[in-house]
């Protein structure tokens, strides 16, 4: 009996002590870990959600990028850090990507990570630099069939979802295209606008800008409707080639160990900031789709998502070096 007293006194302990840590935080600096170079639109993203969040907390939120290895350094990190709150991770789809391209990996994507809250879905759009000479979809894939083997295909990374939605377009054209992987978005454009490669599935919302500026070409969108920020580019369905659909997304993870009471209010606090007015039109403006998913939404989504990426994988024959 007496033992019986103890032990429910220990988890009437743990419980209030989680209550009482989510009641108290942050009480000091909070780090936001990206898994690109600053400029990128991961990077983005983050930096507008750690402002605001800094801003309710009173207290910094500090976005850190820790970039390359297709997610998989950051996500390291992330994963060996205390589940405490001052540790979280501001991640894409190639999160649950990586385990079915890295033959070893030192977490699990699924297991060592809490889930906090999905807050976009971004459609990826086909940019390709202005030399290349087709004006549209129809005009470029007869390119590709004449001079596909010249072209070339920049990614954020191996393993990301601009990378695998190249291959499968590789596999649906019947091309030649070569991917080339770089370290987040900035590079692979800087290197698409200069003309070193040639086109790129990219995220709208860090493509969008050169789009405007005219440094890229726009020729469909990988979306089932067309985006407002992009409203004059057509779906690839549109263009001619149905079924052709991709997007990424970016959303927010912490360490497996941290309390559900502490993941319920960080997500209660990010919520109410992308619910607001001005943070939906600037994402919406950037080509996302606001989701503002609950903990448990957002991990069936990304049980969902490694289900769906581990089948492109396996369809493309994409592997990473470990």
């Amino acid at each position: 009996m007496h033992s019986s007293w103890i032990r429910a006194g220990l988890l009437a302990m743990a419980l209030l002590t989680g209550t009482a840590q989510a009641d108290t935080y942050p009480a000091k600096p909070v780090t936001m870990v990206v898994p690109y170079p600053a400029g990128g639109a991961t990077d983005v993203v983050a930096r507008a959600v750690a402002e605001k969040l800094g801003v309710a907390w009173k207290q910094s939120v500090i976005v850190e990028n820790r970039a390359g290895a297709g997610t998989t350094i950051a996500a390291s990190y992330v994963a060996r850090a205390q589940g405490d709150g001052y540790t979280l991770f501001m991640t894409t789809s190639a999160h649950t990507i990586s385990g079915h391209l890295y033959s070893k990996l030192p977490y699990d994507p699924m297991k060592d990570f809490t889930p906090i809250t999905l807050v976009t879905k971004v459609p990826l759009v086909l940019v390709v630099n202005p030399a290349i000479p087709a004006q549209n979809l129809k005009e470029f894939l007869a390119y590709l069939k004449k001079d596909g083997a010249s072209v070339n295909f920049a990614s954020p990374g191996t393993g990301t979802a601009q990378h695998l939605s190249g291959e499968l377009f590789k596999i649906a054209t019947g091309s030649g295209i070569t991917h080339v992987p770089y370290r987040g978005d900035a590079p692979a454009f800087t290197d698409l606008v200069g003309g070193q490669v040639q086109m790129m599935l990219a995220t709208i919302t860090s493509a969008l800008p050169l789009i405007e500026s005219g440094k890229l070409r726009a020729l469909a969108v990988a979306n089932d409707k067309r985006v407002s920020a992009l409203s004059s580019v057509p779906t690839f369905a549109e263009a001619g080639m149905p079924g052709f659909e991709a997007a990424t997304w970016f959303g927010l993870l912490a360490p497996a160990s941290m309390k559900p009471e502490l993941a319920q209010r960080i997500y209660g606090d990010v919520s109410k900031i992308v619910a607001t007015p001005d943070m939906r039109k600037r994402i919406e403006d950037l080509g996302g789709e606001v989701v503002n998913s609950t903990p448990a939404q957002f991990a069936d989504f990304m049980r969902a998502e490694e289900s769906k990426w581990g089948k492109a994988v396996q369809a493309s024959g994409a592997k990473a070096s470990d």
